[in-house]
């Protein structure tokens, strides 16, 4: 996400310490760059859980669309799956895919639900969902990360990407014939949500046990 030619970069609001931010994009030590990580997941995530009011959890929920994606993954995106960081970079991206293709999301969805024995309570969506509908799923999801247990707001997500990854299978197996490139990439984005898929219910294993951090 990059911003407008000849237009001044907004202002960050008070989610993400400005100056840790400003300083991820260079070459920063490891260790600080994972420290930082670390310090800033736990307090967003504290932020959320330690306030009732509903704006503060919306501006939470669209931290993407509000920091910018270049700002999020700077700080988060090379964190282990298996941390809160790496977690929430996760949920973080699934929103955002959501956010961006929601009609491409819920075809996926449409196409998933059939194939594999998930059900949609589990997964959070109504039966044929809509753009709006994934949309909402995505949104209820991270407020879940703010608002309700973090472990089920992970599972949740897991139960969403196997579906979709069941979906880009059964996508990839309709476009072999006519298109076998297509297909492979396909494939290649089942194979990704699936992953997805086990780590944040990993995630969400390590967090009932006290050691996602």
């Amino acid at each position: 996400m990059t911003d407008t030619p000849g237009r001044p970069r907004p202002r960050r609001p008070a989610l993400i310490d400005p100056a840790a931010a400003d300083e991820l994009p260079g070459d920063l030590d490891p260790a600080v760059r994972r420290d930082v990580a670390h310090t800033t997941a736990a307090a967003l995530v504290h932020q959320g859980r330690a306030t009732a009011d509903p704006d503060v959890v919306a501006r939470l929920v669209a931290l993407v669309e509000t920091e910018g994606l270049d700002v999020v993954a700077a700080m988060w995106a090379d964190s282990p799956a298996g941390s809160l960081p790496g977690a929430l970079w996760r949920l973080y991206v699934l929103r955002e895919w959501v956010r961006r293709d929601p009609a491409t999301v819920a075809d996926r969805y449409r196409l998933g639900v059939a194939a594999v024995p998930v059900h949609d309570v589990v997964a959070g969506v109504a039966d044929a969902p809509g753009p709006a509908d994934v949309r909402a799923v995505a949104d209820a999801v991270l407020s879940g990360v703010y608002t309700g247990e973090l472990d089920a707001a992970l599972e949740r997500a897991g139960a969403f990407c196997r579906v979709l990854a069941a979906g880009a299978a059964v996508d990839a197996d309709h476009l072999d014939e006519v298109d076998p490139a297509g297909a492979t990439r396909q494939t290649r984005g089942a194979a990704s949500l699936l992953r997805t898929a086990e780590e944040l219910e990993h995630a969400a294993t390590l967090w009932r046990a006290g050691r996602l951090e």
